[in-house]
Order: structure tokens, then C-alpha cells, then sequence
């Protein structure tokens, strides 16, 4: 071992099944849930707890300051799991793994071991930086503003994932001060912040993502962070993510539509055999599900090795290295995007093939999985992401690596 690696030592990954073997019964647990959730959209707050008391919010935290020792493709295969047992749950987490790799990324010091000891201790990280309304592109409304040795937090914001269940909150805001962007760790449970379940999409229904207010919220100075620090490759990882838990759906599809199959005793009378499972064309359906979400989760797999590239060349003093690494995650996890929203929706589409009409009813949920599938590819378009790779393929153009939303410009009246 170096002097480098001794006094930073980094996440390079540990033996995998020892490791998913401390969460799958925790996974199964979830699972078992997850439908009733879905029916009665209640959220998962007792699920996320069972994680954060089995450390699964410091899966990436160095071995050496007691943490998983994860590498990102391992945390990404963690979340496919998780997310067979309840897609909303990694989704809800996201925003933590997020400002977790951030910390990962910031420079040795005591301000990032204390927040690895919060990780390790169990503390989780919500997000809410996406404001919405009359908001213009480029323009951040909600602001903290200097109050003696601390600072003061102000605004509204949406898509708030995880928030809800969180200890601490990752916030985009401005200075008002220097109008400089910031990232604000804000602790949850204070006064002055109130959070709203009021999240209305047809998927996704359980993740947490309202609307959060901020009202003189008290944020600490060494909890201001500036957003210029924010580590490199911050989209890939949030696609990822998302990636990551689209694979997770299509293995719920799979799991689900096998199970349906084997147990039907209906048949029809123009069908192929005594009984649906028999039936070769019905196993071909379930056959072409399977390879659509084993190519999905292969994609999302492989796409996670430049961020772990990325994250080891943060660290290795070599600039031009490391913005190659980064521009090769941002490419990847595009790439991957493009391919994994389609298999994932095609495949919880095909679903319905093998079975019938009986199986469309409401107490099954089985039309949740294209519903999350179809939400989760609404995230960043894909459109956009085709477009960002083929420009790099062939022009050379290196891909944003920070993107905003917002109103454009008025048109102006003839």
C-alpha cells in the first residue's frame, strides 16, 4: 500500500456476494411489501429504515473508515436488487448516493471523515434542487444568505426525491451575497422546513418526490459547499442510478410473469398445450422478456466501470487522464440510457403476452412495472443523450457534464 492510499484510501470494491448477502434477506423483506405499497401508495419509510440500520447507505464508504468498500459497479448491481424488490426504493435513495460520492470525491480532511462517520452512523441524504414554475433557465430562486457564523436557507423546491425520509438535505441554491451556486447539506429535522408528499406521477408513485419549503432553514457555514467542487461526473451518476433501478424493474417483470405463468390454469381452447406453461409460444415470451432485461442489466453493469474510472483518476494527479475518464462515463451511461429505456419498456410491455385478461386486474399491480419503467425513462431525455453521443462520435464534442431545466426565453409577439 502507498503513502497516497494510506493517508486516502479510496473505494476499489470487496468480494460481492459477501457483501449482497448482508442485504438480500433485507431486499426479500421489501419485496414482500411492496405491492401493498404500490396499492394503498404508502411509503417506504419502514423499508429504507431496515437499510439504514444495515449500513446500506455507506456501501461505498471506504473499508478503512468503516464502510462497504464498494466500486460503483458494485453498488449499481446492489441497487438492480433492490430495485427488483421495490423500484421507489433505490429511486428514493438516489439523491443520497449522489452527495455520498461527492464526499468520496472531496479532498482528504476532517470535514469529509465526518461525514463519512454520518454515512457509516447511519445518516441519509435527501435531494431537492429542481425549483419549477415561472423559473428561467440558468436562474436559482431559492438562496441561503450569511447569519452571523451560520446562514440561513430560502425557496421551494420540486422532485425533492428522498427527502422525506432523510437526516440531512442536498439543496441547490445561490449566495446572495456573490450569487455564487452552492450545494447546502441542510439537517432535516429543524424548524423551518416543510416537506409535501404531493408527488402525482403514475409512477415511481412511492419515491418520496414532493415539494420541500424553506423557511430560515439554518444551514452551517461548513456545510455550504461550492458547487464548482461538485465531483465531475455528478449526470453519469444520476443516470446511472436510474439505469440502474430500470434493470431492477425488468428483473421484477420477469420474476413476475414466471410466476403468473406457472400458477395460470386457464387456458385457451386455440392455444398449444394443457396448460399455459407448456405452451412453447408462451415460453417464448417469457424466453425474449428474459433477454431483453439480461441485455438491460449487462448495459447498465458495464456503464458504471467509467465512473469507477472516473473516480479513481479524481485522485491520481493526472488532469488530462482524468477528463477523459469523464468525458467516458458521461458517453457510457448515455449510451446505455438510450438502450435501457427502450428493452425495459418493451419488456414490461410484452408481459401482458404470455398472460390474459384476468391478469390486467388491480389486486396483481402487474401494470406497475411499465408504469415505473415509462417514468423512469421520462427522467433527462433520451432524445437529447442520443443526440449528445452521436455529436461526440463524430465531431468530437465532449457532452455537458451540468445541465439545468427551466423556461426558455418569451416569444415575441408579432
Amino acid at each position: 500500500m502507498t503513502e497516497h492510499q494510506v493517508i486516502n484510501p479510496l473505494s476499489v470494491g470487496v468480494d460481492y456476494e459477501a457483501l449482497a448477502g448482508r442485504f438480500r434477506p433485507i431486499f426479500k423483506r421489501i419485496a414482500a411489501g411492496a405491492v401493498e405499497r404500490e396499492q394503498s401508495r404508502s411509503l417506504p419509510y419502514e423499508a429504507i429504515g431496515w437499510l439504514k440500520e444495515a449500513g446500506f447507505g455507506a456501501v461505498r464508504v471506504p473499508v478503512e473508515y468503516g464502510g462497504g468498500g464498494a466500486s460503483l459497479p458494485q453498488l449499481f448491481q446492489l441497487l438492480i436488487e433492490l430495485a427488483e424488490a421495490d423500484s421507489n426504493v433505490p429511486q428514493a435513495l438516489r439523491g443520497h448516493f449522489a452527495f455520498a460520492e461527492d464526499r468520496l470525491n472531496a479532498a482528504p480532511g476532517p470535514a469529509r471523515d465526518l461525514w463519512f462517520k454520518r454515512f457509516v452512523e447511519g445518516d441519509i441524504v435527501g435531494c431537492a434542487w429542481t425549483e419549477i414554475g415561472s423559473v428561467a433557465i440558468g436562474e436559482v430562486i431559492t438562496q441561503v444568505s450569511p447569519a452571523g457564523d451560520k446562514w440561513r436557507l430560502n425557496g421551494e423546491k420540486f422532485y425533492s426525491t428522498g427527502s422525506i425520509f432523510s437526516d440531512w438535505i442536498d439543496v441547490y441554491a445561490r449566495r446572495s451575497d456573490t450569487g455564487g451556486d452552492v450545494i447546502a447539506a441542510v439537517r432535516t429535522r429543524q424548524p423551518g422546513i416543510v416537506q409535501s408528499d404531493d408527488w402525482d406521477g403514475f409512477g415511481q408513485r412511492t419515491t418520496g418526490s414532493g415539494t420541500s419549503r424553506f423557511v430560515d432553514a439554518e444551514v452551517e457555514a461548513e456545510n455550504l459547499i461550492d458547487f464548482a467542487t461538485r465531483f465531475k461526473y455528478q449526470t453519469a451518476f444520476y443516470q446511472l442510478v436510474l439505469l440502474a433501478t430500470l434493470a431492477g424493474v425488468g428483473r421484477a417483470a420477469v420474476r413476475d410473469v414466471a410466476h403468473e405463468v406457472r400458477a395460470r390454469k386457464r387456458i385457451y381452447s386455440h392455444g398449444n398445450a394443457p396448460r399455459v406453461s407448456e405452451d412453447a409460444q408462451v415460453q417464448q415470451v417469457v424466453g425474449e422478456i428474459s433477454a431483453l432485461v439480461y441485455a438491460a442489466e449487462a448495459s447498465a453493469v458495464r456503464a458504471a466501470e467509467p465512473a469507477q474510472q472516473a473516480y479513481l483518476a479524481r485522485f491520481a494527479g493526472n488532469d488530462e487522464a482524468e477528463r477523459a475518464a469523464n468525458v467516458a462515463a458521461e458517453i457510457q451511461s448515455a449510451t446505455a440510457q438510450v438502450v435501457v429505456s427502450e428493452l425495459i419498456q418493451r419488456a414490461t410491455s410484452e408481459l401482458f403476452n404470455a398472460l390474459g385478461a384476468s391478469d390486467i386486474r388491480q389486486g396483481k399491480a402487474l401494470d406497475r412495472h411499465w408504469r415505473n419503467a415509462r417514468t423512469l425513462s421520462s427522467h433527462n431525455p433520451v432524445i437529447y443523450k442520443a443526440r449528445i453521443v452521436g455529436d461526440w462520435l463524430i465531431n468530437g464534442s465532449e457532452p455537458p457534464f451540468v445541465w439545468q431545466i427551466g423556461n426558455g426565453p418569451e416569444r415575441k409577439q408579432a
